[in-house]
């Protein structure tokens, strides 16, 4: 096998964590992928894979030489169209909130396939913590502080945030005016799956931010059911006011402790590495920076 091919073979083990699947997806004998990826081991002069009889996992040096590999043969992939003037092509992968998706960037998103339309966009939500090498994420947009991570981050704005409560809610607990009127209220509890634990309140007073655990009657982690909770009379939420226009319009929910504002929420584009970018990755890390350049968070 040559090298480029056990370049790809040694991907796929990686991603299955088997060779048996790997080789059954590549419809190669497994003796064939244990070869090559003995052959690499010893080019390389190091071991790249701890081998189980239950699952292949990669050493520190094999995951290098794995996002390595994944540039590599992305780049030779595209290197071809690319002398023909083609533009960046296959699947990019972004992982992102399903508000801000379809608030900020899906009305935007006719101009980028426009002009890259042989590029497919896999669009998935979560705010979980995701292994972008290991689930072949192109990019992760999160709102919020971050967890230490090895990833590059790039910030692209702030979204302001307010506090906000049903009428009927308010009309039976009372409207907050000061922090100290919050003693006997509650809120809806927003549990976070990145970062493993129920959100508290946050109010910046006297330009210190004073974090409020108060009782809840229901706890979440999802950002639809958060606000419907709210609108539900379950308690006071801290949520993007760009998402709840229409219900502080329609009076669905009120805006209460006005003297006293919620921190904004940073977003960031976070990618696994600087330097190995692959060409459909590098446009639209471009076009989304700009993007936020040109189009204010608050709106």
């Amino acid at each position: 096998m040559d090298k480029l091919n056990a370049m790809s073979a040694f991907i796929h083990v990686v991603e299955q964590q088997s060779f048996t699947k790997a080789a059954h997806i590549l419809s190669l004998p497994r003796s064939t992928l244990t070869d090559a990826i003995k052959q690499l081991e010893l080019q390389l002069n190091t071991r790249l894979l701890f081998r189980t009889t239950r699952q292949v996992k990669t050493t520190d040096e094999g995951q290098i030489y794995y996002e390595r590999c994944k540039f590599i043969l992305s780049y030779i992939n595209e290197s071809d169209h690319d002398f023909l003037n083609a533009k960046p092509q296959g699947t990019l992968k972004i992982e992102v909130h399903g508000i801000f998706a379809a608030h900020f960037i899906m009305p935007k998103l006719h101009q980028f396939l426009s002009e890259f339309p042989q590029i497919q966009l896999q669009l998935t939500e979560s705010d979980r913590y995701v292994d972008v090498i290991k689930e072949g994420i192109d990019c992760v947009i999160r709102i919020g502080q971050l967890n230490d991570s090895d990833l590059i981050v790039r910030h692209l704005g702030d979204i302001q945030q307010v506090t906000l409560a049903s009428p009927d809610y308010l009309k039976k607990y009372g409207v907050p005016n000061k922090l100290n009127d919050l003693n006997g209220h509650f809120m809806v509890g927003f549990y976070s799956t990145a970062r493993q634990k129920t959100i508290p309140l946050e109010f910046i007073d006297k330009q210190k931010t004073e974090l409020y655990n108060l009782p809840t009657m229901i706890q979440v982690n999802g950002a639809n059911t958060y606000s419907a909770a709210a609108k539900h009379h379950f308690g006071l939420i801290q949520v993007p006011r760009y998402g709840h226009h229409l219900e502080l319009e329609q009076g669905e929910l009120c805006e209460v402790l006005t003297d006293y504002p919620v921190p904004s929420l940073p977003v960031s584009l976070l990618y696994a590495s600087k330097t190995l970018v692959s060409p459909r990755q590098k446009v639209f890390i471009e076009w989304i920076i700009q993007l936020f350049k040109e189009q204010p968070l608050n709106e």
